[in-house]
C-alpha cells in the first residue's frame, strides 16, 4: 500500500490568516512542499519565496527540446534560485519539474543575443558550465554573487554563440570515460557550488 504524501484535512479550528487556502484546509494538502508551506495558497508560497530568493540565475539552451530542463527547474526551486532562463524553443517537458515550475520564476529568451542583453541590463555575470579545453575547474573558482550559470544541451554542450557570450567557462571534474555528465546533474552541482560559497 502506498503511503499518502502530505497531510490530511486541518484538525480543529481553522486559522484565519490570508495565506491559508480554504480548500486545502478542508481536503488536506498532498503537495510536495515543505512543512512550513502546508495549507498555504500557491500565491502566498511564491510571494514568500520571493522575499528570500538568492541573487543567482540559471539558464539552459533549448534547441533540441532537452528533457533535462524540468529537472533543472526542480533543483533551482530547491535552492531558491532567482530565475531559470530558457534560451531557444519556448516549449519544454514540464514532467521532470514535478510541479515546481509553479513556484519557480521561468523566463524565456528566443536567442542567445536577447538573453545576454537581458543579463547585461540586469548586471549579471554570465558563466558557462561545460567541459572544454579552456574551462576553469568549478571546484577552485570563485563564483560572483550576481551571476547566471548557463548550460548547453545534453551531449553537445554549450553552443558556440553561448560560449562566446560567457565571461568564463567552468568545468566539473570527471574521472571516467564519458565526455560529460547529465545536464541536470551538472546543473545541481553548479548550483550547489554557488550555495556553498554564498549561502552557507
Amino acid at each position: 500500500m502506498t503511503e499518502l504524501v502530505g497531510v490530511g484535512p486541518w484538525q480543529g479550528e481553522w486559522p484565519d490568516e490570508d495565506h491559508y487556502d480554504p480548500e486545502l484546509l478542508r481536503d488536506g494538502d498532498r503537495r510536495n512542499v515543505t512543512d512550513q508551506y502546508r495549507y498555504w495558497t500557491l500565491e502566498a508560497i511564491v510571494a514568500d519565496l520571493d522575499l528570500r530568493r538568492h541573487p543567482f540565475h540559471v539558464a539552459i539552451e533549448n534547441w533540441q527540446h532537452d528533457f533535462n530542463i524540468g529537472s533543472i527547474v526542480r533543483t533551482a526551486n530547491a535552492f531558491a534560485v532567482a530565475e531559470v532562463h530558457i534560451i531557444g524553443k519556448k516549449r519544454w517537458n514540464r514532467r521532470g519539474a514535478m510541479v515546481t515550475d509553479r513556484y519557480q520564476h521561468v523566463r524565456h529568451h528566443e536567442t542567445v543575443e536577447v538573453f545576454t542583453g537581458w543579463c547585461r541590463d540586469a548586471g549579471l555575470t554570465v558563466l558557462g558550465i561545460d567541459n572544454v579545453d579552456d574551462s576553469v575547474p568549478i571546484e577552485t573558482a570563485s563564483l560572483p554573487t550576481d551571476c547566471v550559470l548557463v548550460f548547453g544541451q545534453e551531449g553537445p554542450g554549450l553552443s558556440d554563440e553561448a560560449r562566446a557570450a560567457c565571461e568564463q567557462t567552468l568545468s566539473i571534474a570527471q574521472f571516467g570515460s564519458t565526455r560529460s555528465i547529465n545536464a541536470g546533474a551538472a546543473a545541481a552541482i553548479a548550483m550547489h557550488t554557488w550555495i556553498r560559497q554564498h549561502a552557507l
